[in-house]
């Protein structure tokens, strides 16, 4: 690299064929290839819906009719798919390029979701192979039950935080009240590596003695007497200790 300015006339598109070897592509011959959109959408079958790898599923966009005539055909196949798992594939241009999509009944409406094409997918045993065969310990997958069924909640998507946003958002207040902003990249959080087992018993331990009832405390017997009598210790320091006298019930003979 040179780091010399290049100007726009001389800039261009290409394709990498091969290391640091392009193939020239000009803007008018992109266009000629494009497909144009007829803002609408064709429908060429209808699947099972949990025939579809979700690894395909890409964009969802909500689809709506348009005009009269419309609305007819839309509710026609809205409602065909409704409640029966079935879902349609069709093509729809956007972008300039022809995407697949799956549609399904959401509401009054439908959600269109656009699919990726199989070269797009990567297979899983390119990342899992490495992995061992491990047998799971019948202990430790009861502790692991027992942390999900203490974890289980309801799916809530309010809860998600986009916490490079509101750093940005906090960023730009700072700046527009003319703050200085640090220009330094904060330090990545520190990994820890534990023990899963571990951990997983020390938090059923935990759950446990905070579930616990309180220990009653020890009743005091009728006539019992409790003496504070100081006690010399180490270091001439003193301590107290408690000495409980009890009433006797016998009277001893004098002599």
């Amino acid at each position: 690299m040179t780091r010399e300015v290049v100007e726009g006339d001389n800039k261009g598109r290409g394709y990498e064929y091969a290391k640091n070897a392009y193939i020239p592509v000009e803007d008018d011959e992109l266009d000629a290839i494009a497909v144009d959109s007829t803002h609408t959408i064709d429908i060429d079958s209808f699947v099972p819906r949990k025939e579809i790898d979700e690894r395909y599923l890409d964009s969802p966009y909500y689809i709506t009719p348009d005009g009269q005539v419309g609305q007819d055909a839309f509710a026609v196949i809205r409602e065909a798919m409704r409640g029966k798992g079935m879902v349609a594939l069709g093509r729809v241009v956007l972008g300039k390029r022809e995407r697949a999509i799956v549609l399904e009944p959401w509401d009054k409406g439908l959600i269109g979701t656009t699919l990726r094409y199989p070269y797009e997918i990567r297979e899983a045993k390119e990342y899992f192979d490495d992995i061992p065969d491990l047998k799971v310990a019948p202990d430790m997958l009861k502790l692991a039950d027992h942390i999900l069924k203490t974890k289980a909640t309801d799916f809530d998507p309010s809860q998600f935080v986009d916490h490079y946003e509101q750093a940005l958002l906090e960023m730009l207040k700072k700046k527009q009240a003319g703050i200085r902003v640090s220009r330094s990249r904060a330090a990545a959080p520190q990994q820890n590596v534990v023990n899963l087992m571990d951990t997983l018993r020390r938090s059923i331990a935990q759950e446990k003695a905070a579930s616990a009832p309180p220990k009653k405390a020890r009743k005091r017997i009728a006539g019992q007497r409790e003496l504070l009598l100081p006690i010399a210790g180490k270091k001439n320091k003193e301590t107290a200790t408690k000495v409980v006298e009890r009433s006797s019930t016998t009277q001893k003979k004098a002599g």
